[in-house]
């Protein structure tokens, strides 16, 4: 390590620091791994259209997906628009794009031309389908990637309809976050070879990936059962969320034997036979049964006094306004506040690591030092406004 690697009171620079990423805007997974890169001290300069790029309206100026970029507009219809991307791309080390397969060729902007133009460049492709494949020219959300993976068909209760699990799964896990691994992966082979990697991101075979586990589980034999009755789906007692007497939610997951025997025993159950086999799933019906009864009966402040530090896999289920207020969120700084809004600290930590505070985008804030820095005019036919 030398005294070049750490920044003021002996601190590492962020993990990505002098890593330069061109996102062309987009909605949901791509602008994630945007985040993520940025987050960790990338460089993360958006290209946006004119007139904006979020399908919702959204006041993009509070959009926390959108935090600590460069931003510039671009009409990428103009081949001064596309020029200007091509030489930006000269200067870094990454691209990503969330557009339908093809889009990007059409305006000049696909691998093929980039990679000339920078041959280690990492090419970030994030799509549903994928780059081929019956469904790739298709339209979809997260709800539908999931749906064909098996993922969403092993969420709720038998004879319900699955409930929307957000974008959580499609999106951001499968999508954004895997790109962002693939992003950083083929980065580090680019230093080692010299090499660029175009990276096909499927959100419908990332959301597959995340799907391991219950694979492994399927193959031993520990999930057969319907949909909310394995281990865990809600069909284990000792692993789901139980209604308050005054409308809040606890969640148990005392998976472990040494956390269930502590978790029966806070409850006064130990001596009770129907808890006696925890791995008994005749008797899980009847348990999770005298288990709603006995948490119903109180509210859920009572039972965090009772249950918080006994060990047992215990918490309560906040709401996103609640969650920020916890002691340990607190303790951590697991949230903060950026121009009076509240959002996520960046994650992961690294220790004894420079963490840049995040700033809030402002639409084509950079132009004017983005286009210098490529020694580039500003002609009015491309200064999208």
């Amino acid at each position: 390590m030398t005294r070049a690697d750490r920044v003021d009171g002996g601190l590492m620079r962020p993990v990505l620091d002098g890593v330069r990423v061109i996102e062309l805007a987009g909605i949901g997974p791509a602008p994630f791994c945007g985040m993520m890169l940025a987050d960790h001290g990338a460089e993360v300069i958006r290209i946006d259209r004119p007139g904006g790029s979020d399908p919702l309206a959204q006041d993009q100026r509070r959009d926390v997906l959108l935090r600590s970029r460069r931003s510039i507009t671009l009409d990428l219809k103009q081949p001064e628009a596309v020029e200007i991307v091509g030489r930006l791309v000269e200067t870094a080390d990454g691209l990503i794009e969330g557009f339908r397969p093809g889009v990007a060729e059409r305006l000049g902007l696909g691998p093929d031309k980039l990679l000339l133009r920078n041959p280690a460049l990492v090419y970030g492709r994030m799509t549903g389908w994928g780059q081929h494949g019956p469904l790739s020219d298709k339209a979809g959300h997260d709800l539908n990637y999931i749906s064909l993976n098996g993922c969403l068909g092993a969420l709720g209760s038998e004879g319900e309809p699955p409930p929307p699990p957000l974008n959580l799964i499609g999106d951001y896990g499968g999508g954004g976050m895997m790109l962002a691994f693939g992003f950083v992966a083929a980065l580090l082979a680019a230093r080692q070879t010299g090499e660029g990697r175009v990276i096909d991101c499927s959100m419908a075979e990332g959301s597959a990936a995340l799907m391991a586990g219950m694979w492994s589980l399927t193959h031993n034999g520990m999930w057969d059962k319907g949909r909310g009755q394995n281990l865990l789906d809600g069909g284990a007692p000792f692993y789901a969320c139980y209604a308050c007497s005054d409308g809040g939610f606890i969640a148990i997951g005392a998976i472990e034997a040494q956390f269930y025997a502590r978790l029966i025993d806070a409850l006064g159950l130990s001596s009770d036979p129907l808890f006696a086999a925890q791995h008994d799933q005749s008797k899980w019906p009847a348990m999770k049964a005298r288990l709603a009864a006995i948490f119903g009966s109180a509210s859920r402040a009572s039972w965090t006094e009772r249950l918080q530090h006994r060990d047992c896999c215990y918490t309560e289920v906040l709401t996103m306004a609640e969650a920020p207020s916890h002691a340990h969120n607190r303790a951590r700084g697991s949230y903060l506040e950026v121009g009076g809004l509240t959002q996520p600290h960046p994650a992961p930590r690294f220790i004894g690591t420079q963490v840049a505070a995040p700033q809030m985008w402002q639409r084509d804030s950079d132009r004017a030092e983005i286009l210098a820095e490529i020694g580039v005019a500003d002609p009015d036919r491309i200064a999208a406004t």
